[in-house]
């Protein structure tokens, strides 16, 4: 077991390079590698967003155009590196948006936030939750939730929950419109500050003094926001979905694209994929506009088990009248304000892209790419097959890695342009034509 680095946060920038290529025995030109990705002009803004920051890890930011979103057309930018989400969002947004494009309800905005505290009184006492002391907690924090409140927002409702099979450990629900704001720091801060006053409260009041001061665990918000829930559908007419349906009829299409969407609600294993593929465009969208990818994921696979089996978050239907209907349900806590939405300068630029967005819209922007995405690889999985998309669009990569000329790589373009790729097999062409 190797010796401890201390002090390293403290050291320059130069010293903890030198210190990591000593104590871990990196390559001697590690220093020049990472410093090839470093900003000539903005570095110490990007120094600022984290900690021990030696470089910069670039993804591509692409753009899926096409989006009709609630009548309203945008292009949207796409942070991934998977080379199919992009083209499979801009195919379906192209096909949707001439067959009535994305539709969205905003079901409500809300985020919460806890403080977990250990109490030896009766649950009845706090359940509901007196008057008096959703008063004196909002009181408490005024001069935070002041500036939110003018703009519409603030504390909109509290309740006290004991834990199911923990006796005597309470959880107080605090629920917050940030309008705007993702809402992070201003939920802690809030609950932080209540914490004194929720002591005193109940040192305060006889019928809860009796059983002592309540013990604070902890204070924190809730990234399962499901109180802030967005949906977004598609519905066409069953003939429409030729321009998908391959071999297939639409009927047929549409019947077995249904059927992988109900296996998909039905069988775990398979739903975990299933809305891996929606986040690959929820993702893609939230990283562009600076906002928290883990917390909105985090949520979305918490809010698909919330019957006590993960499932499918996406449904689908084809109506007694002839249409094909597909919605996405998820909750998605956005902000257009606050955090890196702004201060990351390709952040900001995602959002002028998109024509400023506020929160709810940005929600149905994010909701219409998952959706998207969720469309175009179901409709491939049953038609041709997921990876004949996928690898042609990952050959370029492949003759990247492989070091193919830029004559190797036209010719190899030409000749996998009706065959099936894969690793083996551009690496059998290359020797055969570099053999020749």
């Amino acid at each position: 077991m190797g010796s401890i680095i201390m002090g390293f946060s403290k050291m320059s920038r130069e010293e903890k390079i030198e210190t990591l290529i000593n104590h871990y025995k990196l390559p001697r030109d590690f220093a020049e590698r990472v410093a090839e990705y470093r900003h000539p002009e903005k570095q110490e803004l990007f120094d600022d967003f984290s900690e021990n920051t030696l470089s910069n890890f670039y993804l591509p930011f692409g753009v899926a155009p096409n989006f009709l979103v609630d009548e309203q057309t945008y292009v949207v930018p796409m942070v991934v590196e998977e080379s199919s989400v992009v083209a499979a969002a801009s195919r379906a947004a192209s096909f949707w948006a001439v067959n009535g494009g994305f539709k969205t309800t905003i079901h409500n905005t809300l985020k919460k936030g806890h403080i977990w505290f250990a109490w030896k009184g009766p649950a009845s006492f706090l359940n509901p939750m007196p008057k008096s002391m959703f008063e004196s907690l909002s009181e408490s924090v005024a001069p935070l939730t002041e500036k939110m409140e003018r703009r519409g927002g603030g504390i909109m409702e509290m309740n006290i929950f004991e834990l199911d099979d923990h006796p005597g450990l309470f959880q107080l629900e605090v629920g917050f419109e940030t309008i705007e704001s993702m809402g992070a720091n201003f939920i802690n801060s809030c609950l932080e500050e209540m914490k004194e006053p929720l002591k005193q409260y109940f040192r305060s009041h006889i019928e809860l003094k009796q059983y002592g001061e309540p013990e604070i665990i902890m204070a924190i918000l809730s990234n399962y926001t499901t109180k802030c829930l967005v949906t977004s559908e598609v519905k066409c007419k069953i003939d429409a979905l030729k321009a998908y349906s391959a071999d297939l009829n639409p009927r047929e299409f549409a019947e077995k694209l249904k059927r992988a969407v109900d296996i998909a609600l039905a069988d775990t294993s398979r739903a975990v994929t299933h809305n891996k593929g929606i986040y690959n465009g929820v993702d893609s969208v939230v990283i562009a506009t600076g906002n928290d990818f883990r917390a909105a994921e985090a949520a979305g696979h918490a809010w698909a088990a919330r019957d006590g089996r993960y499932r499918s978050l996406s449904k689908c239907e084809i109506t007694e009248d002839g249409f094909f209907r597909m919605e996405l349900t998820i909750p998605l806590a956005l902000g257009t304000v606050g955090g890196l939405t702004r201060l990351h300068p390709m952040a900001a630029l995602a959002q002028e892209m998109l024509g400023n967005p506020d929160a709810t819209e940005l929600m149905g922007i994010a909701a219409a790419a998952g959706l998207a995405n969720n469309f175009s690889a179901v409709a491939s999985l049953v038609t041709t097959g997921i990876q004949k998309g996928h690898m042609k669009l990952h050959l370029t990569n492949l003759l990247k890695a492989m070091s193919a000329t830029p004559e190797e790589k036209e010719a190899s373009l030409d000749y996998f342009s009706d065959k099936t790729v894969s690793a083996r097999a551009v690496e059998e062409y290359l020797k055969k034509i570099r053999g020749k």
